[in-house]
């Protein structure tokens, strides 16, 4: 199943499974294990499996991420899925600006290679030896990069009760981050169906 850094760092804020949102950034040592548990999407800007995050860098990727989750509210073209555990909602106009200001922090600059039996290759290499700027500029880029890209077209919120995640639709009526939430949900509207019919009120088709 393809992934996307983006979409990971939205996701940092989920469902916890009973009713309310757990935050993976919550704590510095959170924030550490998320950032190796992206290592393979980070190969290549910074060696995230060696990386540990303190309090600053955490608030940083934190403030990103709102960033991201306002951009991806504009996105979908509708409200967020859920207002539980998320915050007060970042402007979209400042959302944009933080996004840009972040990705501006890290120069890259375009390096060919060409070896003398080879094919020329261009690879980017950062002027950047802070590796924290690194790591929140390639996090605010893989943002621009998605929600520029054909993926965007097909990003959703998840309509599951409660649920705080955004997904990449795959196929068809696609209405739901993942099939736990799919139950969620047909259990919600079966409760909701059963408690209307108890009421003496129309049952909804």
């Amino acid at each position: 199943m393809e992934r996307w850094l983006a979409l990971e760092l939205a996701s940092t804020i989920r469902h916890d499974g009973d009713g309310g949102v757990t935050d993976d950034l919550a704590t510095a040592r959170g924030a550490t294990r998320w950032i190796h548990a992206q290592a393979d999407l980070l190969a290549g800007h910074v060696p995230a499996g060696e990386m540990t995050a303190d309090e600053d860098l955490r608030m940083e990727i934190i403030a990103l991420r709102q960033s991201v989750r306002a951009l991806f509210v504009r996105a979908v073209g509708r409200a967020p899925a859920s207002s539980v555990g998320v915050g007060q909602l970042m402007p979209s106009d400042q959302a944009l600006a933080h996004l840009n200001t972040v990705a501006a922090r890290e120069t890259v600059v375009p390096q060919l290679e060409w070896p003398p039996d080879g094919t020329p290759t261009a690879r980017l290499l950062s002027a950047q030896h802070d590796q924290r700027i690194r790591l929140v500029a390639a996090l605010a880029r893989a943002a621009i990069d998605f929600l520029s890209g054909p993926q965007c077209e097909q990003l959703r919120a998840c309509a599951a009760p409660r649920c705080v995640r955004y997904f990449v639709k795959s196929h068809g009526r696609q209405e739901w981050c993942k099939p736990s939430c799919g139950n969620r949900a047909r259990a919600a509207r079966h409760y909701q169906r059963h408690r209307t019919a108890t009421d003496g009120g129309s049952v909804p088709s």
